[in-house]
């Protein structure tokens, strides 16, 4: 029974996938000047601070090359610049701008305003234990990913 469940997990994950590739064409986030693979490079700048494309191409787990094109385009549209890297002036790092916290606070309004209408209908008590469940979810993968063992859950039959 237990491969079953996890079976449908893994059809239910990448149902998921596939309906947030459509989702995220949906997000009212208006014409930010770049694509949207590029803007999602914005959130660890915003949280990790600056950092040289090849950090920010590991934090996000993509390939340099491509982290290299996505950062032109968001220095391109004014949501980055480029600056000296204090430990090596040979070096550059890519840092946020005002118009890219502005273009993160967009980002993330839009994102939970189409949360917030999809979950309309469900019970908070239902919404706060599907929370809790996907943070205990997403901790056990990335546990799981850095070869540690993962925490136990918190509570049986959630």
């Amino acid at each position: 029974m237990h491969d079953r469940a996890e079976a449908r997990l893994a059809d239910e994950i990448m149902r998921f996938f596939r309906l947030g590739a459509r989702a995220k064409g949906m997000l009212n986030n208006g014409d930010l000047g770049a694509e949207f693979s590029a803007l999602m490079l914005l959130f660890p700048l915003r949280f990790l601070g600056p950092m040289r494309v090849t950090d920010l191409a590991e934090a996000k787990q993509a390939d340099p090359s491509t982290v290299s094109r996505q950062a032109a385009q968001l220095v391109k549209a004014g949501l980055a610049r480029r600056e000296a890297d204090p430990g090596d002036g040979r070096a550059s790092r890519l840092a946020i701008t005002d118009a890219g916290l502005s273009a993160c606070r967009k980002l993330h309004d839009a994102r939970e305003a189409f949360l917030a209408e999809v979950l309309s209908s469900w019970p908070a008590e239902r919404v706060d234990a599907f929370v809790e469940l996907f943070i205990e979810f997403n901790t056990a993968v990335e546990a799981h990913l850095r070869n540690e063992p993962a925490a136990p859950p918190l509570r049986e039959n959630a």
